[in-house]
């Protein structure tokens, strides 16, 4: 689910096309704030398949996830009412939640943010369900069938890495046989417009907003909001391949690190995400030189440019000159917490085409940054391993690589 490409193959068109999706906001007026641009989805939830009590009960954000849920869980083969549904997890990652309907709510409640004192009796009675988080999961785990461990993972802008590698963790340790893991996110809203102008982190070209996300290009200014989700599903090799399951990627290891520094800042030697991304390699017992492609966090920061490319030569040496990078948000935005597991999909999707996805409106290098970052258009190259990285607020760093299976077997 993102913006631009509804469903598995839209999203891949999209990513391979090299097209942007970013456009004034139309959900609101944004014409008081400095950054009025986004990535928004083009997403009708009663064509999607959800019911109208579905679509009045659950926020954007949760919408987004049962939808991607449905998706996967079709495209995986797997019947689930075959399966122990107390071995079937969820996981699923967010950095804000229903913030979508809990602001509408609250401009409804406090009549336009006139009454200090609120009047509950104008709350819907979903508000509270609204208000938690964890409903995300709960509706998640109700469209899977799954009654095993249920999670959302909050961890800001990693939070879609990090909910897949929670999932990893619990089938390891046999807890469950399946895990529904991925991240959702409907963010765009006056308050979150607020937010990130009050930290000026959002870009100002307003005049051009299809090509106002330039990750490591000269004349970047800052990120595009986005929304979307995506849900993959997690169960051991082996059984994947007993049943005939289509494998498109095995996650053969995935770390995180926070650099305890600074709530938005963040060091140009990228010495937090490189360690990392090795301990990831650690884990996945693979050398460096083997990473065939490296999905960027790419936020179009130069901040985020310098730190990731410092952390890349650390972690790479020599062969990082040889790697490919691109960032997806050029195409899509930053959707907070949803665009880890967004990313995780089109890395395995690139793994499975023998297709790199370009880093869109990279016209004007930066002459700081001195790697391969793909600019524009997409390039055909048969990849064995991927690395994805993010970075979040809070100084949160996580890195997860993907691995062919037959390559992870030989």
């Amino acid at each position: 689910m993102a913006p631009g490409g509804i469903g598995v193959k839209e999203y891949w068109d999209l990513l391979t096309a090299g097209r942007t999706a970013t456009r004034t906001i139309s959900f609101y007026d944004p014409s008081q704030f400095r950054s009025r641009v986004a990535a928004e989805c083009d997403f009708d939830p009663l064509a999607a398949g959800l019911s109208q009590q579905e679509t009045r009960r659950l926020d954007r954000a949760a919408q987004f996830a049962v939808v991607s849920t449905r998706e996967a869980l079709a495209d995986s083969g797997l019947d689930t009412s075959d399966l122990d549904p107390g071995r079937i997890g969820t996981s699923l990652g967010s950095a804000v939640g229903c913030t979508t309907s809990l602001e509408r709510e609250y401009a409804v409640v406090s009549d336009g943010g006139r009454e200090w004192l609120v009047d509950h009796e104008y709350a819907i009675p979903q508000l509270y369900r609204h208000f938690v988080p964890s409903s995300m999961a709960a509706e998640v785990g109700r469209a899977a069938g799954a009654e095993g461990p249920a999670a959302v993972v909050s961890t800001g802008c990693t939070s879609g890495l990090d909910s897949l590698g929670h999932a990893v963790e619990l089938i390891r340790e046999g807890t469950c046989d399946i895990m529904i893991a991925g991240a959702t996110e409907a963010p765009i809203s006056p308050i979150t417009s607020a937010c990130f102008d009050a930290i000026l982190a959002t870009t100002p070209r307003n005049d051009t907003p299809e090509s106002a996300c330039r990750p490591f290009d000269k004349t970047r200014s800052g990120l595009v909001l986005g929304e979307g989700a995506a849900v993959l599903v997690l169960e051991e090799l082996e059984s994947a391949r007993a049943r005939g399951a289509h494998i498109y990627a095995e996650i053969a290891g995935f770390a995180q690190r926070c650099n305890a520094y600074h709530m938005t800042g963040l060091k140009p030697d990228g010495r937090e995400m490189s360690e990392a991304i090795d301990a990831a390699l650690a884990e996945a017992r693979l050398d460096p030189t083997t990473i065939d492609y490296i999905n960027a966090h790419g936020s179009g920061t130069k901040m985020n440019d310098r730190h990731e490319t410092g952390a890349f030569k650390r972690s790479l040496g020599e062969h990082a000159y040889r790697t490919p990078v691109s960032s997806i948000k050029s195409m899509i935005g930053h959707s907070l917490g949803a665009i880890g597991s967004l990313e995780i999909a089109a890395c395995a999707l690139a793994m499975e085409h023998g297709v790199l996805p370009p880093t869109a409106n990279l016209h004007e290098p930066d002459p700081e940054l001195d790697l391969d970052y793909i600019p524009l258009t997409a390039r055909e190259k048969k990849t064995d391993v991927v690395l994805s990285v993010g970075s979040g607020f809070g100084g949160f760093q996580s890195a997860m690589v993907l691995a062919r299976p037959e390559r992870s077997i030989a």
